[in-house]
């Protein structure tokens, strides 16, 4: 229960930062801006942070964990930074 809860707040959370970022990148495109460097960074970054969690959930002593128990810990490690993102950019963009 706990562990959805947990995600749920992350997918969240990464949802409208994915909205968030998409909005910006068409208002960049139809302004004419090039966003090629800025777009491979942030696709970079989240690519990292699943092959991290991916890796981190494949570990052996991960493994051992009940079904629950992982999904809590995985929870609790992507949950976070993605949560503190979303809630400042939806302070700063009113």
């Amino acid at each position: 229960m706990l562990a959805g809860v947990v995600w749920a707040i992350t997918l969240l959370s990464l949802t409208w930062l994915a909205f968030l970022f998409g909005m910006a990148t068409l208002w960049g495109l139809a302004a004419g801006v090039p966003l090629g460097g800025i777009l491979l960074r942030y696709a970079l970054i989240v690519a990292t942070a699943g092959a991290s969690l991916t890796a981190l959930a494949f570990a052996p002593g991960v493994r051992q964990l009940a079904a629950e128990s992982r999904l809590l810990l995985l929870g609790v490690i992507a949950c976070p930074l993605p949560t503190v993102l979303a809630i400042t950019t939806w302070f700063r963009t009113g």
